[in-house]
């Protein structure tokens, strides 16, 4: 089954950090451009990160630029994202999404409240 599976959300204090683990089954994710998405409450869907196939290549949303890093572990299937400094306005479902083959994954939430 071609799935991806998102881990490591949860409640979080202001200026805490944070990993985001997104597992990949069914296809191998090193073959595809992977991004992380997040949605919060009544706002749209925006764009955290994305790393290229060989992660020569990341760009992140302006919200979060020096805050966050996207990395890849192709050995494990595994895209990771690690966040600094969080803030409430961080609170939101983050998705994986595997760009070359409009693949979404299920979310994880992320709360950021004291």
């Amino acid at each position: 089954q071609v799935q991806l599976v998102e881990s490591g959300g949860g409640l979080v204090q202001p200026g805490g950090s944070l990993t985001l683990s997104c597992a990949a089954s069914g296809f191998t994710s090193s073959s595809a451009v992977m991004s992380w998405y997040r949605q919060a409450p009544g706002k749209e869907r925006e764009l955290v990160a994305s790393i290229g196939i060989r992660a020569l290549n990341t760009n992140y949303g302006d919200s979060v630029k020096g805050r966050a890093t996207i990395s890849r572990d192709n050995a494990k299937n595994t895209v990771y994202l690690q966040m600094n400094s969080l803030k409430p306005e961080d609170t939101a479902v983050y998705y994986c999404y595997a760009v070359n083959r409009r693949i979404w994954g299920q979310g994880t939430q992320v709360t950021v409240s004291s």
